[in-house]
């Protein structure tokens, strides 16, 4: 079966270079994005519900951009002005960089971990004087509260946003080649919009193993599969099928 159309479920890339739109030029297929998924901030008032006292913290610790955006949200509804002394624990460079967008970098204390939260861990496991504060999502995962709680930190997990799941109807009566997903949300949002939903001939491409576990649990094929040592990155993975796919095309 000869791949033609991909839609993948995050938002459309704001970067010209997206490996994405070269897969699209060099493999002539249509590529179209659309979040499955989408994060809505939590009230002021909801997390005061959650005893949540800004001024009681001297660190914060940031998994995701969402993290940052929605920390300052709230500080900024709270009035609170968040100190220059205050101490960024950023679970990746992507986060810290990111980070940019709200603080000036080289004047604060921010610390970045290399990718996954088990990275992160030994640089928190240093700062044990510190109060952190966890602003998350309420899909956090399982592993940060266990891992924090074994490092033996003063810190507390607050609901500062939540994750959505996306209205899809219109796309009810579109079809496409390959369907691509990151996250267990997303394989929850395909199926609460289409309950009824049938693979067939439609491939499916997904990121992680939580991400397999997922589609599988749903009685569904997973086609594609990234990371591998061989694919690291989902547009790889979805080049290399496709070369095999449309052979001869």
């Amino acid at each position: 079966m000869k791949v033609k159309t991909i839609l993948v479920s995050q938002p459309e890339p704001k970067i010209e270079n997206s490996p994405y739109f070269d897969l699209s030029e060099k493999q002539k297929v249509k590529i179209d994005f659309r979040p499955f998924i989408h994060v809505e901030g939590v009230s002021t008032k909801e997390i005061r519900q959650q005893k949540v006292d800004l001024t009681k913290y001297t660190a914060i610790i940031l998994t995701s951009r969402n993290a940052v955006d929605h920390f300052f949200r709230v500080a900024e509804e709270m009035r609170f002005k968040v100190p220059d002394t205050m101490k960024y624990f950023c679970q990746s460079e992507a986060v810290a960089f990111y980070l940019q967008k709200y603080v000036v970098y080289r004047k604060r204390k921010i610390y970045v971990g290399k990718r996954t939260f088990a990275e992160l861990s030994p640089l928190i496991k240093k700062y044990k004087d510190e109060k952190f504060l966890l602003p998350t999502t309420d899909k956090l995962k399982p592993e940060v509260p266990t891992i924090l709680d074994g490092l033996g930190v003063d810190w507390k997990e607050a609901i500062f946003y939540r994750t959505v799941i996306s209205d899809l109807s219109d796309l009810a009566n579109v079809y496409y080649d390959i369907l691509v997903f990151f996250s267990p949300s997303g394989i929850e949002s395909l199926f609460h919009n289409f309950p009824d939903f049938k693979q067939n001939d439609t491939r499916i491409a997904v990121f992680g193993n939580t991400t397999i576990k997922a589609v599988e649990a749903k009685g569904l094929r997973v086609d594609i599969s990234a990371p591998t040592p061989e694919t690291p990155s989902m547009t790889m993975a979805l080049e290399k099928y496709i070369k095999e796919a449309n052979k001869g095309k």
